[in-house]
């Protein structure tokens, strides 16, 4: 079992326990291993962490040398949000195609599928999956990344996907509690606010959770988002009523309870993360998610501090504190047998098939498979926060494997579809979108595109909320790289 570091006394290993804070590089830094030796227990992994399953195998390996019940924790949403495969995009579907599928065993086969592949690479907790109702088709983080905008959906799938992940020894977060789906702010950048009624939000955005805790959910994850019927004064994270008193007491939660990441400027701009913390410790939460943008020594020195310090002046209950810690160790311990040789075979192709399964095909019936190099112009918006700009997403990489010679360009603003024309010439164009229904400018460059040339198919692969258009219209669902190879084998014929 892992030694403490002699002199960490009691608080302070319970300060650094309740941290799950992130670091940079494929290797742990110095200063990572000695908090782990100090009391620290979850550790955060991120992209720029991974650079292939073999490296991120002798990093967890690296990381239980030091703790052998650490929690190894990552965002892994399979879809558009992916961390083992940021930098080809997913093997899996995202929500949003399980969802269209509308298969909870499929979905729990994927869930099981990614489960496995994580616990290969000793990771053994997952962010994951996203509970949320999309009930805002202008949310602009959740989208794809919810199985639908239906509750009953949306929770059947939740379970799958809980129970799915679990069943490969990866504890499940699931996220964003009370549900972040019917806003229209994104709080990586400010407070989103949902005014809903407590009817409505019993109905509608509690449906998935308590679905979720019904299948046992290891852990759930807080949203930075003010509920005025819940609490007017505080949001979801720093909320007793919501953490304490609505989902430990009125859903009967016993769980871990995660926040959100910190340093999003829903919690940081307007409390600082060192306050942040605080409360949510007080309001509830055992764990402090920190590391996605702030990833160095010094923020968990200064948390670590804050929490000390608010302990021994009386704003944090030391039992809180304490309590908040040994649900994290609970937990460790109950994980720890995760490991890369427990993992054995799996279903490699099981999301592939779920791909071509959730995609939609407009105007099938008369469209001929090209069998000439295309031109692929990408309609790309501002990358979503929670996506990133590294993984690449579209169909050209796949459609260049099956018809050679295929090039791409992407473009955006007012002036996209004359670019397209000009790039493409006289080759035939596949227009590429992520949720036209968000963006005039989008939907003004494919009226440009298909004035002028009709025969251009179009890729939906974002949410398919704008009605469908083009020579051939296939709606994807998600963005991740299987979603593309599923559209392109139809664009090829294959």
């Amino acid at each position: 079992m892992t030694t403490f570091a002699s002199g960490t006394d009691t608080l302070t290993r319970d300060a650094l326990t309740v941290l799950q804070p992130g670091f940079t590089g494929t290797t742990a830094p110095d200063w990572l291993l000695r908090r782990l030796g100090e009391g620290l227990t979850t550790v955060g992994l991120f992209g720029r962490n991974i650079t292939s399953p073999e490296q991120l195998a002798a990093l967890t390996a690296q990381l239980r040398a030091e703790r052998d019940d650490v929690l190894v924790a990552i965002d892994e949403e399979g879809g558009d949000v992916t961390r083992l495969e940021v930098r080809t995009g997913s093997s899996f579907p995202g929500n949003h195609a399980l969802g269209a599928v509308d298969d909870v065993e499929l979905t729990r086969e994927v869930a099981a599928e990614l489960g496995r592949r994580l616990a290969a690479c000793g990771v053994n907790f997952n962010w994951a999956p996203s509970a949320d109702v999309n009930s805002n088709p202008g949310n602009p983080v959740i989208g794809v990344r919810s199985f639908g905008a239906d509750p009953a959906l949306v929770a059947r799938h939740t379970a799958a996907y809980v129970t799915g992940l679990q069943s490969a020894g990866v504890a499940a977060c699931t996220k964003h509690f009370p549900g972040h789906g019917d806003t229209a702010v994104d709080s990586h950048l400010d407070l989103p606010r949902i005014d809903a009624d407590p009817e409505v939000l019993a109905g509608r955005e509690l449906v998935p959770f308590r679905a979720a805790i019904a299948a046992g959910t290891r852990a759930v994850m807080s949203a930075h988002i003010l509920v005025p019927a819940l609490d007017p004064d505080h949001p979801a994270t720093l909320s007793r009523r919501i953490l304490t008193d609505l989902l430990r007491g009125e859903l009967g939660y016993d769980g871990l309870i995660v926040t959100d990441g910190m340093e999003m400027r829903a919690i940081s701009a307007t409390y600082g993360i060192e306050r942040g913390s605080v409360l949510a410790l007080a309001a509830g939460a055992d764990a402090i998610c920190v590391g996605g943008g702030l990833a160095d020594e010094e923020t968990v020195r200064r948390l670590r501090d804050a929490l000390v310090a608010a302990v021994r002046s009386g704003d944090l209950a030391e039992e809180r504190l304490a309590d908040a810690a040994q649900r994290i160790r609970t937990l460790a311990r109950t994980t720890a047998d995760v490991l890369p040789a427990a993992a054995g075979a799996g279903d490699e192709a099981v999301g592939l098939r779920a791909a071509r399964r959730a995609l939609k095909a407009t105007g099938a019936d008369g469209f001929t498979p090209l069998t000439e190099a295309p031109y692929v112009a990408a309609l790309t918006p501002v990358a979503n926060i929670a996506v990133g700009d590294d993984t690449p997403w579209g169909v050209a990489a796949e459609l260049a494997r099956l018809l050679p010679g295929t090039e791409t360009g992407g473009f955006t603003g007012a002036d996209a579809g004359r670019g397209v024309l000009e790039a493409a010439g006289h080759r035939r164009i596949v227009a590429v979108v992520r949720d036209e229904h968000r963006h005039p400018w989008m939907a003004a460059a494919l009226d440009t595109l298909l004035a002028a040339r009709p025969d251009t198919v179009v890729v939906e692969m974002g949410v398919p909320q704008a009605t469908p258009r083009g020579a051939l219209h296939l709606a994807t669902h998600g963005a991740a790289r299987v979603c593309g190879r599923a559209a392109a084998e139809v664009i090829a014929g294959v």
